[in-house]
C-alpha cells in the first residue's frame, strides 16, 4: 500500500527535473497536445510504501473528451510515466516481486489522483516506462502483470492498443563519431558515403528559418507520397507546424528541427527530429518515389545523430521498429533500417489500462475495429 501526496502544476511551471525527463513528459509536450484536443494536468508526485520506500516524480496526464449521442465521457493517458527506480537499480527482490509492487503502485495511484481528474473518466491508460533488452523479458512482464492483476484482485488491463511504439532502438550518443561509424552495419556507412559523393544535400530547418513555409510544404508533400505508398495515417499540415513553432516560443523547450535531403533540385526525403538533455528522437520520416537510389535516408540520419550529439543529447532514438528480425513482417524494411545503425534495441511492456466505467468494454471494442482498420485494412488497400 501507498500513501500518496499530489500537488498541482500549472501547465507551463517545470524545473531543472524536468529537462531531464522523456519528452513526452515535457510541460511543452503537454502544452503541444493542449492545442490539438487534450488537456494536460500535471503533478508532483510523493508516494511512500508501507515499507518506507519513498517515490518522487512529476506525472502528466493527457486527457481526452469523446461524446457520442448522450454518452460523454473521458479518457486518460500517461505517456512513459511513471519511471519506477526499482526496475533501473540492482535488487535482491525477484522480478515477479518488483512487477508486484508496480501494479499496485499504478492502481493506487488511479486511486489517488481520480478525485482531481474529471468525475466521467472511463479509464486511466499508462504506457510503462520499462525497458527490456529481449522480448522474452517484456512478454515476461506483461504475462505476469496480468496474472498479479488476477491474483491480486486489481482493476488492471492490458491494452488492447500501444500508443507509443514498444519496440525501438537507440543510439548511445556518449560515444565517439568515429565509433558510431564502427557500429553501423558496413553497407550503412558505404550508403552515406554515397549520398555525399552523389551530390545529395541536407538542410535543416526551424520555425525561424525563411524559407520555413516552403520547407514545411515540401515536408508534408513527402509525407503525404508516404503514407499513400505505405498505407499509413498522418496528422494535418498544421499539427507538424505547430510542434516546430511551438519549440520556439516555449521556455525551456526541446529544439524541433525539420531536414530535408536534396539533390539537383529535387527533394528527396525530409525528417522532423526532437532534441532535448535526455534523448533525441526521430519522430517523423518522409520519402520521394525518385532517385532513392542516391540513399538520402541515410545521409539525413547521419546528419542528425551528429547534430543531437552537439546539442548534448544522451541517446538517439529511432522510435518504432517491428519487434523481431522478420522478412514476412510489413514493416521489415523498416527494421531492417533503422538496426542497421548499431543501436541498441529495446522492448517495451506498452500500454495498461486502470478501468473506472463499466463503458470501458465498449471502449476497447471500437478502438479494436479502428486498429483493425489502421492496420489492416488501410495497408490492403495502399496495395501491401
Amino acid at each position: 500500500m501507498y500513501s500518496f501526496e499530489i500537488k498541482i502544476l500549472s501547465s507551463d511551471e517545470n524545473s531543472e527535473r524536468d529537462l531531464q525527463e522523456r519528452f513526452l513528459q515535457s510541460p511543452f509536450w503537454a502544452s503541444f497536445k493542449a492545442m490539438h484536443g487534450w488537456t494536460a494536468k500535471r503533478f508532483a508526485v510523493s508516494a511512500m510504501s508501507d515499507s518506507g520506500e519513498k517515490i518522487q516524480c512529476t506525472v502528466c496526464v493527457l486527457l481526452r473528451v469523446f461524446r457520442f449521442a448522450f454518452i460523454n465521457f473521458s479518457l486518460g493517458y500517461i505517456p512513459l510515466a511513471p519511471e519506477f527506480s526499482i526496475f533501473a537499480e540492482k535488487s535482491a527482490e525477484s522480478e515477479l516481486k518488483r512487477l508486484e509492487k508496480y501494479s499496485a503502485f499504478l492502481v493506487e495511484f488511479e486511486k489517488a489522483v481520480k478525485k482531481i481528474l474529471p468525475s466521467n473518466l472511463l479509464f486511466l491508460r499508462y504506457d510503462l516506462p520499462v525497458d527490456f533488452s529481449t522480448c522474452q523479458e517484456r512478454d515476461f512482464c506483461v504475462s505476469s502483470i496480468k496474472k498479479l492483476a488476477l491474483a491480486n484482485k486489481l482493476p488492471l488491463k492490458k491494452a488492447f492498443t500501444d500508443i507509443q511504439p514498444p519496440d525501438t532502438t537507440v543510439l548511445d550518443l556518449t560515444k565517439s563519431k568515429e565509433d558510431l561509424l564502427s557500429a553501423m552495419k558496413p553497407k550503412w556507412r558505404y550508403n552515406i558515403r554515397l549520398a555525399e559523393k552523389k551530390g545529395v544535400c541536407v538542410k535543416f530547418f526551424t520555425a525561424h528559418s525563411p524559407d520555413f513555409e516552403k520547407a514545411l510544404d515540401v515536408f508534408y508533400e513527402l509525407y503525404e507520397t508516404t503514407a499513400h505508398r505505405d498505407g499509413i495515417a498522418i496528422h494535418a499540415k498544421s499539427y507538424y507546424s505547430d510542434l516546430l513553432k511551438l519549440s520556439e516560443n516555449y521556455k525551456n523547450a526541446p529544439e524541433v528541427r525539420l531536414y530535408i535531403a536534396e539533390n539537383e533540385g529535387d527533394s528527396l526525403a525530409a525528417i522532423i527530429t526532437l532534441f532535448c538533455k535526455k534523448e533525441a528522437v526521430y519522430l517523423y520520416g518522409a520519402s520521394s518515389n525518385v532517385k532513392r537510389n542516391l540513399m538520402p535516408a541515410y545521409l539525413l540520419q547521419w546528419v542528425a545523430i551528429n547534430d543531437a550529439k552537439a546539442h548534448g543529447s544522451a541517446l538517439y532514438d529511432f522510435y518504432g521498429i517491428p519487434p523481431v528480425e522478420d522478412e514476412n513482417h510489413p514493416m521489415h524494411g523498416l527494421f531492417r533500417f533503422k538496426t542497421g545503425f548499431g543501436g541498441k534495441i529495446i522492448h517495451r511492456p506498452g500500454c495498461v489500462d486502470v478501468p473506472v466505467k463499466f463503458f470501458y468494454s465498449f471502449y476497447c471494442l471500437a478502438e479494436h475495429l479502428r486498429a483493425f482498420f489502421h492496420k489492416k485494412i488501410k495497408k490492403i488497400l495502399a496495395g501491401r
